[in-house]
């Protein structure tokens, strides 16, 4: 037999949500990702009726993004609303796909790319 040689961890060897999770308070700690001033009030999509409890589900999104950039490079912003999106409730009628919202990912992409996450 061979000899065993230990490899790196990657991304994909970590669970998502402590990858997520772990990495949403790296960003918070960091003084290069600021929280914006509209971070309390917006929702996160249009099939979202109320804006996030979580005070911070800026930096929590923000490393979701990363992290499926990871491991999907070239993702646009199209493609991370249809993963980030949900069911929208219409009333009455039958439940519709409603994405996620554009802005707050444009607004998450720039930072991401300064300190060369993606």
């Amino acid at each position: 037999m061979g000899e065993y040689e230990p490899r790196g961890i990657t991304v994909r060897d970590v669970a998502p949500a402590e990858f997520i999770a772990t990495y949403a308070a790296h960003l918070k700690n960091s003084d290069k990702f600021e929280l914006p001033k509209w971070a309390d009030i917006v929702k996160t999509g249009c099939h979202k009726e109320l804006a996030p409890y979580d005070q911070d589900w800026y930096y929590t999104r923000a490393a979701a993004i990363a992290r499926k950039i990871y491991l999907q490079p070239g993702l646009g912003v199209g493609a991370l609303k249809r993963k980030f999106g949900g069911s929208k409730n219409r009333g009455t009628r039958t439940y519709t796909f409603g994405t996620a919202a554009g802005g707050i990912i444009r607004n998450i992409l720039p930072p991401l790319e300064e300190i060369k996450v993606v």
